[in-house]
């Protein structure tokens, strides 16, 4: 009897032995393709993972990303509210889980997992920012600026958060206070098409026209492809009475909107930025 049940467990312990080797083989596997953009082929790695092992938090973390950066945003957040039903205080998560909200648009869900995440954790900038984000998509433009205040009081040098608040108060006609903001991240950093973008909307908007036009063609140095820089020069030379600037900049636009490039460099690398900003298992820092 004793020899049976040593023959069967060993057997039992065999398959066990095996299935952890096929879910790691199949979970690193995920993790070197995700890391090389492999999204699809990570993410069927991942589903058959689990599979094998179904508590494997870290693995639906992964899938999650996966499937973030092939743009299907309902099973991304399927596994994120799985991960976040296993771990409550799980701000990095919910993180996660508001920043999928607001790629599907889904602004009052957002605001509620933001909320979740600032009872849980009232110090973390990112909750703030993200909320923030929420609560423009909602329109509420006076809670979206209290949002970023609070992320700078706690970070000075909260760069994306100041140049999302210099938008949201310019938004809200508050062209003073957003002048400020632009002013701080102009005299810092000016090699950047955002703060010269929003530099020169608020001259603009304060009838600095002959400003407004310098740091739009600033910003058109810095990124001959900016269109919106184009577009808001030409407005600002017509208002000056330059006729022959005036029609260039709207030929311009006219040629660019005829034959707009389609994106293809940079998007992976913007999707990794954003795993980046909110990773808890830190795949993208990480060498396997």
């Amino acid at each position: 009897m004793n020899f049976f049940k040593k023959l069967f467990g060993s057997q039992n312990t065999s398959e066990e032995v095996k299935e952890e080797k096929n879910f790691d083989v199949l979970k690193y596997d995920g993790v070197r393709a995700l890391r090389m953009q492999q999204f699809d082929y990570a993410a069927k790695c991942f589903v058959l993972a689990l599979e094998l092992n179904a508590d494997d938090l870290e693995c639906r973390d992964y899938l999650s990303q996966a499937y973030i950066s092939l743009g299907d945003m309902q099973n991304a957040y399927t596994q994120l509210m799985a991960i976040s039903a296993a771990q409550p205080n799980n701000v990095a998560v919910l993180l996660r889980m508001a920043d999928v909200l607001y790629m599907t648009e889904d602004y009052a869900a957002m605001a509620e997992v933001c909320e979740k995440a600032l009872q849980l954790d009232s110090e973390n900038i990112m909750t703030y920012y993200i909320y923030a984000k929420a609560y423009k998509g909602l329109n509420d433009l006076d809670a979206a600026v209290a949002m970023l205040s609070k992320a700078i009081d706690r970070r000075e040098d909260f760069d994306a958060a100041r140049l999302l608040r210099g938008n949201v108060l310019l938004e809200n006609n508050q062209t003073a206070e957003a002048a400020l903001d632009a002013d701080n991240l102009y005299q810092r950093i000016e090699e950047n098409e955002d703060v010269l973008l929003l530099k020169a909307r608020v001259e603009k908007a304060l009838g600095n026209l002959k400003e407004a036009e310098k740091v739009y063609t600033k910003a058109i140095d810095f990124n001959p492809f900016l269109i919106e820089a184009y577009k808001e020069r030409s407005e600002v030379r017509s208002a000056l009475g330059d006729t022959a600037g005036t029609k260039e900049d709207q030929t311009r636009v006219d040629e660019m909107e005829q034959d707009i490039p389609q994106p293809t460099e940079g998007i992976e690398e913007n999707i990794k930025k954003k795993m980046q900003q909110m990773d808890p298992y830190k795949v993208f820092y990480n060498e396997y």
